[in-house]
């Protein structure tokens, strides 16, 4: 059996992903994947980005690492009001100015897509990983998607499992013997209970077993840094919600 952690979305929310890899400790998982989205909307995208470069974590470029790297535009979503697109532009300007030339270097040399092959004695099993989607990492696939969206990516990458982030709301869909699963989010999960969320997954020989754990964190404690900073008060908020 082999056993694998698999988290996404930190958005520069440092506790939080000091909770998740403490309790990825106490599981004793040796193997851990970042599908990416280190920056923004936390005051601690510099010491995310070390700690992941620190513990070696093989880790995917988010929409958000992207274009901090590259100093891309910030395009407004249709999917967002007016107060949060003007508190959306601010935290990314924020991020922009702040993590440094290093660490931007190394968000924009982090690789797109990323497939795994473990073997369990006879079986090969084949984990495609993905920000969004194959062919974008802005694209938000979420559980509502008809499975003919999956199979797609299960043809084109003859995986048995495909893992996304992107949306911060996770799901575990199993369609025929093969798994489309999305972690959720580290640090600005979008369920109603806040606390950071990662995937467990289970390769056995014969079968495969999979769980969204959730972690809990001192969300007061964050909201109150996140205050203290350049960041808008939107973002603290956010996570003081329910």
């Amino acid at each position: 059996m082999i056993q694998i952690a698999i988290f996404s979305d930190i958005h520069g929310n440092l506790p939080a992903l000091n909770a998740v890899l403490a309790d990825i400790q106490s599981k004793n998982i040796y193997y851990k994947y970042c599908l990416g989205d280190l920056v923004d909307f936390a005051p601690w995208g510099n010491e995310v980005i070390e700690l992941i470069k620190n513990e070696k974590i093989p880790c995917l470029m988010g929409n958000h690492d992207e274009r901090i790297a590259f100093d891309l535009p910030i395009i407004p979503l249709e999917k967002h009001d007016a107060e949060e697109t003007e508190n959306r532009i601010i935290a990314i300007k924020h991020s922009k100015e702040t993590i440094t030339h290093e660490n931007k270097l190394f968000l924009g040399q982090l690789p797109y897509l990323m497939q795994l092959d473990f073997k369990v004695k006879h079986k090969h099993w084949k984990v495609q990983l993905i920000h969004g989607s194959l062919e974008s990492n802005e694209a938000y696939l979420y559980a509502s998607e008809p499975n003919s969206t999956f199979e797609d990516i299960f043809f084109k990458t003859h995986a048995d499992i495909i893992v996304m982030g992107h949306t911060h709301l996770p799901f575990i869909k199993d369609i025929d013997k093969r798994w489309a699963i999305n972690t959720g989010s580290v640090g600005r999960s979008k369920k109603m209970c806040k606390d950071a969320t990662y995937l467990l997954v289970e390769l056995h020989e014969d079968r495969i077993h999979t769980e969204i754990i959730q972690v809990p964190f001192d969300i007061i404690a964050v909201a109150h840094e996140i205050k203290a900073s350049g960041i808008p008060d939107f973002y603290a908020d956010f996570l003081l919600s329910e």
